[in-house]
C-alpha cells in the first residue's frame, strides 16, 4: 500500500482505535478525530468485560456473530503483538453455573449450545463437569456448585490496557490525532484534491445523524478488587432475568456485569441492579463479601435493530463501520479485516463468510 494513501477516521473507541493502528501499519497517513478526550471515557469499550467467547454467546446471537467471534479469537494475539504496552490476554475458556433452582433454564442453555456446535463443528464442545470435575477444573469453587459447563479455547483481554496500548502505537506511528473534534462523513469529499483518499465512521451512536436506525443499549459494570477470589478465567452464572458474568483481571480484579436496558440513559446505576449483580456474586464466591468496590459504570452499546453489526458505504470511499451492540471485542477482528480486505481489493471474501452485508447508501 502506498505511503502517500490518507485515510480520516472518526471516533477513537475500539472499532475507531484498531482501524486506524492498522491502516497506518499499512502505510496510510492517517488523522484521527474524536468528540472527546484520549480516555475513551465517551467509549463503550471501556466499559466492558472484553470476553471474547463465541459459544457462550450464540445463546443470545446469530451464527454470523459466533463465526466472527471465531476468527477474533485467532486475531487478536496477533493484533495485542505488535502493540508496544503489554495488554493482558487469556485462553482459559469459560466457566458457566447455575444454582439448583435454575437447573431448568441450564438446560435450554446446554441445549442451545450443543445446536450451535452442531452447526458449527469448529467450535469445541462444552463439557458437562459435575461435584468432582468441577473442582479440578476451578478449585475455588470446591463444594460450592455440583455441575457446571466448561466451554474449551474462550478467552478474555484487559479492555482499558488494549485502548491505552492502541493509542500508544498510533502516537508511536505519528499519527495524527485531534481530541474534542467532532467531525462527519459530510465534512470530507474523499478523493478529491486536498482531501483524504478515504473517510472511516467509527463514531458509535456519534453517527445517529447518518445512520438513523442506531439506538443504545445500557449496560452496567461493577469493577471490585477482591483479594480472596481467585477464579481463573470467566465465569458466567445462569439467572432467570439475565446472564451474569465475572471477568477475573489482573491482580485481582473483577469485572461484573450483565445488565441490559433498553435506554441511553447513561444516569448512575440503579440500587436494585447493583445489588442483584453483587449479591449474584457472591453466591458465585463468598470471598467477594470484602471485595472494594473499585468503580460503577454505565455506557449504552451502538445497537442497530436486529442487534447485528454492519458496514455501509456512504459514497465510494466513505465507509460508516457501527452496530458492534455487546458483542465489541469479539467480533471487532472481523469487521477490521473486511474493512481492510475491501480497501486493499474492493472486494472481500470474509464478508461472505461471515454474511456481513457491505450495504450502499
Amino acid at each position: 500500500m502506498s505511503a502517500e494513501v490518507s485515510s480520516v477516521v472518526l471516533g477513537a473507541g475500539l472499532m475507531g482505535r484498531l482501524l486506524a493502528n492498522t491502516l497506518a501499519q499499512l502505510g496510510h497517513k492517517v488523522v484521527v478525530h474524536e468528540a472527546q478526550g484520549p480516555d475513551a471515557q465517551g467509549a463503550a469499550a471501556r466499559v466492558a468485560a472484553a470476553m471474547l467467547a463465541p459459544l457462550a454467546e450464540s445463546a443470545i446471537t446469530e451464527l454470523p456473530v459466533v463465526r466472527m467471534g471465531q476468527h477474533g479469537l485467532k486475531r487478536w494475539p496477533e493484533l495485542i503483538a505488535g502493540l508496544p504496552a503489554p495488554v493482558f490476554f487469556q485462553q482459559n475458556g469459560t466457566l458457566v453455573l447455575w444454582h439448583r433452582q435454575d437447573a431448568a433454564e441450564a438446560r435450554r442453555f446446554t441445549d442451545i449450545l450443543a445446536q450451535t456446535q452442531q452447526q458449527l463443528p469448529s467450535l469445541p464442545a462444552a463439557q458437562m463437569l459435575d461435584a468432582s470435575s468441577l473442582p479440578v477444573c476451578e478449585p475455588a469453587l470446591a463444594s460450592r456448585f455440583n455441575q457446571a459447563l466448561y466451554l474449551p479455547d474462550e478467552a478474555q483481554l484487559d479492555n482499558r490496557q488494549l485502548l491505552a496500548a492502541l493509542l500508544a502505537s498510533l502516537e508511536q506511528q505519528a499519527v495524527q490525532m485531534c481530541w474534542h473534534s467532532p467531525r462527519a462523513p459530510e465534512d470530507f469529499q474523499p478523493g478529491q484534491k486536498g482531501q483524504p483518499d478515504w473517510v472511516f465512521d467509527c463514531r458509535g451512536l456519534g453517527a445517529r445523524s447518518e445512520w438513523p436506525q442506531l439506538r443504545g443499549v445500557r449496560g452496567e459494570v461493577i469493577r471490585l478488587h477482591a483479594p480472596e477470589v481467585t477464579l481463573q478465567r470467566p465465569t458466567r452464572l445462569i439467572h432467570p432475568r439475565y446472564p451474569i458474568y465475572i471477568a477475573p483481571k489482573q491482580d485481582h480484579v473483577f469485572v461484573i456485569g450483565a445488565t441490559e436496558i433498553e435506554t441511553e440513559d447513561l444516569s448512575p446505576a440503579s440500587v436494585r441492579s447493583t445489588l442483584e449483580l453483587l449479591s449474584a456474586a457472591y453466591t458465585v464466591h463468598s470471598g467477594f463479601a470484602e471485595a472494594r468496590i473499585l468503580e460503577v459504570s454505565t455506557q449504552a452499546r451502538p445497537t442497530l435493530a436486529d442487534n447485528l453489526p454492519a458496514i455501509r458505504h456512504l459514497g465510494e470511499r466513505c465507509l460508516q463501520i457501527n452496530g458492534l451492540y455487546r458483542h465489541g471485542f469479539l467480533i471487532s477482528p472481523a469487521m477490521l479485516d473486511v474493512v481492510v480486505e475491501w480497501v486493499q481489493h474492493q472486494t472481500t471474501t470474509l464478508a461472505t463468510q461471515f454474511n456481513l452485508k457491505l450495504d450502499h447508501v
